[in-house]
């Protein structure tokens, strides 16, 4: 069982890989590679312009997750009028989305899904009901039925 200061701590050991912590005590350091990451994305941008893309992410909690990390990273988040709200729309450098933002996002956010999903289970087998397995698959019945 993960607890919440775990938790932090394994998040912040994902941003210290994608920020290319050298050492044991840099990789405890998270401002130290939220610092290095964001010196890598003005590199990028000197390299390349940044340029428009568009996310579609329909958990809401994973929409979150990335608003925060794109946050985190000095970018700004939008959505053009009658898009719909899992769309997220960013300029960023293809090379920084392709090589540290997207790969982050899906490390961090497999972490906080199996969080979600451990305390989930939890609560709902103490409270609710101690089999929180999936249900039993059947054969359809002769005749119809689904």
């Amino acid at each position: 069982m993960m607890d919440e200061a775990r938790l932090a701590e394994k998040l912040e050991r994902i941003e210290a890989l994608f920020a290319g912590a050298a050492t044991a005590g840099e990789k405890s350091a998270a401002a130290a590679a939220r610092e290095r990451i964001l010196a890598r994305l003005r590199t990028f941008q000197r390299e390349a312009p940044p340029i428009e893309h568009k996310f579609s992410i329909r958990d809401p909690w994973a929409r979150r997750l990335f608003l925060a990390l794109l946050r985190r990273y000095e970018l700004s988040p939008y959505r053009y009028p009658g898009q719909h709200r899992e769309t997220i729309m960013v300029k960023a450098p293809k090379r920084f989305v392709d090589e540290t933002l997207w790969p982050e996002f899906n490390e961090v956010n497999a972490v906080l899904s199996g969080y979600l999903e451990e305390v989930t289970t939890r609560i709902v087998s103490k409270t609710l009901h101690p089999d929180t397995s999936e249900p039993a698959e059947m054969r359809p019945l002769a005749g119809g039925g689904t």
